[in-house]
């Protein structure tokens, strides 16, 4: 037996045969070329299909792995339209090159030179390059996807994980992954803990051909990996995977129960959503309702606004499927780390503090209103909810409330049936948090959105690994807020839910009911864990 050790990112034990995931050796040679101008038009429309590739993974991963881990797709496209990446490749070209081979170079170049800076996040970069080079390289030679060949479900074994790996896998195919390199905010990790699938990183397991095949056990309880062990400590493992699997199997009994401690105090329990098909499995969760409808998957993978009528029939489905449950559905939050090529929106140097979300809407107030009016059409259908992101000023919710008037008095005068709605806001932003007080007068609720609140709160970029020590989620100045904002929404009658990554931390539940959180909307996977929690509270 050979046992290896790592970083249990998601617990659980998995049993199965190693899948040794290792890239194809792409051959690239210097072809010499007579015709550059030709070559250089073969290499601009493979990056173009390289990025539209990439628009699809955003949409992907927006619904794998949530909008916060599908950015790096952002970032790859950003570096396709590297001016210097570009003008080196096609510099290549121009010397006579094959375009494989000046891409290869291009990317080795830029690879190199971000490894070998000083910051970590610039350095991460080169990761990065590496990436999208391949793509583009795969594109030139018409290449297949890498993908999991085998009929049954496997670990998964590799040196590391593109964002875009992780994205196309066959989940039917994968027990668990490990991986050499990573870390607890790794794109395998993510995905892993999206799926409840056993994950460990930072395994130092030398990734030989012989590695292939081999039974092995995934311990994320431990942080272990056990290669070809003995038959008594598999029977072990095997044991605690049955607990494991009965523990899960538990979980699922607490469905059609109330989230109710044993004192009788209650609390609501929502799931997050990306998309339509998303409602399923949120009612298969059990979860109360829908706490946050990320509207702006309609907006992404595509090449032009979405009309009136396709925003109007995805919210009439979810509010449909959901049958009566509240559905609260935030509109459009695009910028910051969300582009979309239509919206012609200028390279922000700071984006995350940039031109984004209820800021555009009320900078170009036609997006707005397009949206506002398939919300209230689809209000009709069912008990909707609106909350509108990154508020900052009681003028900017007085904005929005007047916009909102004019909809619903158009759709009546059109002879549309209009439904009501409830009007809310997230608190995401210090400033909100701070007024919360007078911002909680001109609502009917509050979200907390914890993973903006935190970033902004403690000025740590969130998508940063070098920052990963000090980003921490229970820092005082944070509960200060959250507790602050609670108070101020319930004396002004409001009802406030969290919906941000927070809300599934269970170290958190009886402090969120200790001061008085309404709702908890998490991931739909992590309903029933949360439901748990809060019943085993006195």
């Amino acid at each position: 037996m050979e046992r290896y050790i790592g970083k249990g990112v998601m617990r659980g034990i998995a049993i199965g045969r190693v899948y040794l995931y290792q890239k194809a050796d792409i051959q690239v040679t210097d072809q010499k070329i007579s015709d550059p101008a030709a070559e250089k038009e073969r290499f601009l429309a493979a990056v173009e299909q390289a990025k539209a590739q990439l628009t699809r993974l955003y949409g992907e991963a927006l619904a794998n792995v949530g909008e916060d881990h599908a950015a790096i797709f952002d970032v790859h496209k950003m570096l396709l339209e590297d001016e210097d990446y570009l003008d080196a490749a096609a510099g290549e070209i121009d010397d006579g090159y094959n375009a494989v081979y000046a891409v290869d170079l291009a990317g080795t170049q830029f690879a190199e030179m971000f490894a070998a800076m000083d910051d970590e996040y610039m350095r991460g970069r080169a990761a990065d390059f590496k990436d999208i080079s391949r793509r583009v390289i795969r594109i030139l030679l018409d290449l297949p996807e890498e993908e999991i060949r085998s009929e049954e479900p496997v670990v998964l074994v590799a040196d590391d994980l593109t964002p875009s790996e992780t994205v196309k896998f066959d989940k039917t195919k994968i027990l668990g992954f490990v991986t050499v390199k990573g870390s607890a905010n790794s794109h395998t990790a993510i995905l892993a803990r999206s799926m409840n699938l056993p994950a460990l990183v930072c395994v130092d397991v030398p990734l030989a051909d012989e590695l292939h095949g081999k039974t092995c056990v995934v311990d994320g309880f431990e942080g272990e990996f056990l290669v070809e062990p003995e038959e008594e400590i598999l029977s072990e493992k095997v044991v605690r995977k049955n607990q494991w699997i009965a523990d899960l199997e538990a979980l699922e009994k607490l469905k059609g129960q109330d989230n109710v401690t044993k004192s009788g105090k209650r609390i609501d329990i929502f799931a997050n959503i990306g998309n339509v098909k998303d409602a399923e499995e949120a009612c298969a969760a059990d979860a109360g309702g829908i706490g946050l409808f990320r509207s702006e998957f309609l907006y992404l993978g595509r090449d032009t606004f979405p009309s009136e009528e396709e925003q109007y029939t995805s919210y009439k489905a979810v509010l449909e499927k959901m049958e009566g449950k509240k559905v609260v559905i935030r509109t459009l939050d695009i910028g910051a780390d969300k582009k979309v090529d239509y919206f012609g929106l200028d390279p922000e140097e700071n984006p995350a503090l940039g031109y984004r979300a209820i800021r555009i809407c009320l900078d170009r107030e036609e997006i707005f209103i397009t949206q506002l009016r398939a919300l209230y059409r689809a209000a009709a259908h069912g008990k909707l909810a609106i909350m509108f992101p990154m508020i900052i000023s009681v003028d900017e919710v007085k904005r929005i409330k007047q916009i909102v008037e004019m909809v619903k008095e158009e759709l009546t005068k059109e002879g549309y049936p209009v439904g009501e709605a409830e009007l809310g806001i997230m608190i995401e932003t210090p400033a909100a948090a701070v007024i919360s007080d007078r911002l909680a007068k001109e609502v009917d609720f509050f979200s907390i959105g914890t993973n903006d609140l935190t970033q902004y709160t403690l000025a740590v970029d969130r998508q940063n690994q070098k920052l990963e020590g000090i980003c921490d989620t229970h820092h005082e100045a944070l509960l200060r807020l959250i507790e602050m904002t609670v108070k101020n929404a319930h004396e002004a009658g409001i009802w406030v839910g969290i919906c941000g990554e927070l809300g599934a931390d269970t170290e958190l539940t009886e402090w969120f009911l200790k001061i008085g959180v309404d709702e908890l909307s998490v991931a739909a996977s992590a309903v029933l864990k949360v439901r748990s929690a809060v019943r085993e509270l006195p």
